[in-house]
């Protein structure tokens, strides 16, 4: 008799002290759970393994980049129900040893093992990156992370992104349909060029500069001369290519060169956008102060960089472990009193901190339409692996976005001369009129 879904949903139940969200179909195709919530299919036992042998969120993105695990009906849904029975439950929840003494749940725990079949933890999917968390952020390892994320593809990442090619939090000037993920990435650009005061003949250094869309944009509408630098071979390629195509090749140079090794200086203006959640804490110090340094005398830095919620307990932060293995090895984030902090300690006048949250949830929410749109192609160019890795990742930061778990900030700062004078009008941003009481 078919009945592993019901056994299971009871099982998980009494790990979790908490009734499942979801509705369950495993592998000999019986079903348990609220009859309209998104499915998780548990296609074979080799899922229960992988949960036994790394319990919490690295099993569960194994299962799902190995293909164990899927969701049919909304992810989005599925992922918002799972959160807060998996990965959002209370401080004070029971710790596992204290858990492991309570017989119930050994029980469960005994039935869970009886469950998944023979003990053998299988082995990690290809597309994960596990290596001890020591010796980061030296040139070397920089180069090999980036290169992990950034050189899927070209191709893949036009699927993903569309024609913008820019892979950081668009600026929306309505939620979508009304304004295109286009519109909403070509007004990112132009705000960050703003932010900057770019002018005909000024020096902009752009940092991370991806396939090359801040560097167009900047010397095409406002007649700067950039130079951009990555560590992707494959980027600079198909940056090197759209700047030949635009007519720029005199006005725009793409490096592949370390932030470190840039000695050209002084830039009248620094843009670091997506960029600085690779540096790491130990480094975010001499990255500031290397940014500092390259700027002339009343030169201004545009840094637009992820932030994470600050914790009670700073020394207790963990890096997201599905992140740093699958998406961005070495990967860190602060919370933005800490970069804020930081930059100011490399010499720099902070003058504007403006969040970005609520766009950059409705720039993932279309980066994954874009994905499963063309998710044949995709597969076919990048492996069903790692389309799911993207999927996964990018919807679930969807969510942590929307519900206040992360934001992203841009910094605008200044090198400010001795004589105090920023270059900043008196009232840079101008907040919309207050409208009726």
């Amino acid at each position: 008799m078919a009945d592993a879904a019901m056994r299971l949903k009871g099982i998980l139940e009494q790990l979790l002290g908490a009734p499942l969200p979801v509705r369950i179909r495993t592998w000999d195709g019986s079903e348990a759970g609220p009859p309209e919530a998104p499915v998780l299919v548990v296609r074979n036992r080799r899922a229960l393994r992988r949960l036994l042998f790394k319990p919490g969120e690295l099993g569960l993105a194994r299962a799902w980049v190995a293909g164990d695990l899927t969701i049919e009906g909304d992810l989005y849904t599925a992922l918002g129900l799972l959160a807060g029975s998996i990965w959002e439950r209370d401080e004070d929840a029971r710790t596992l040893a204290q858990s492991l003494r309570d017989p119930e749940f050994r029980s469960a725990v005994r039935g869970l093992f009886a469950m998944a079949g023979p003990p053998l933890p299988p082995a990690p999917p290809r597309q994960e990156v596990r290596r001890p968390r020591r010796g980061l952020h030296t040139k070397r390892s920089d180069k090999r992370a980036i290169s992990h994320h950034y050189d899927v593809g070209n191709e893949f990442y036009e699927i993903v992104l569309g024609p913008s090619m820019v892979y950081s939090c668009a600026y929306w000037p309505a939620p979508p349909p009304e304004a295109t993920l286009e519109q909403a990435q070509h007004d990112k650009l132009e705000l960050v060029a703003r932010k900057l005061d770019l002018r005909p003949g000024q020096r902009l250094l752009d940092v991370g500069c991806g396939w090359g869309s801040m560097a167009i944009h900047a010397a095409r509408e406002h007649g700067v001369n950039v130079v951009g630098i990555t560590l992707s071979q494959e980027q600079a390629a198909y940056a090197r290519k759209r700047i030949a195509e635009e007519g720029l090749t005199d006005r725009v140079e793409i490096r592949v060169q370390d932030y470190r090794d840039v000695a050209d200086g002084p830039y009248d203006a620094i843009s670091s956008i997506g960029m600085a959640e690779h540096v790491g804490s130990e480094r975010y110090l001499e990255y500031a102060t290397v940014l500092h340094e390259l700027l002339r005398p009343g030169g201004r830095l545009l840094n637009h960089q992820i932030a994470r919620r600050p914790q009670r307990d700073e020394s207790a932060y963990q890096v997201d472990e599905f992140i740093d293995a699958y998406v961005f090895p070495d990967g860190e984030l602060a919370p933005l009193g800490t970069t804020v902090t930081l930059l100011e300690r490399a010499g720099f006048e902070v003058r504007d901190v403006e969040s970005l949250r609520e766009h950059y949830a409705l720039t993932l929410r279309r980066w994954v339409a874009n994905l499963e749109s063309g998710w044949a192609r995709a597969v076919a160019l990048a492996g069903p692996g790692r389309t799911r890795v993207w999927q996964l990742y990018m919807a679930a930061s969807a969510l942590a976005f929307e519900r206040n778990r992360i934001g992203v900030n841009q910094v605008v700062a200044v090198r400010t001369p001795e004589s105090g004078a920023s270059g900043l009008p008196l009232r840079a941003r101008v907040w919309g009129a207050p409208g009726p009481a």
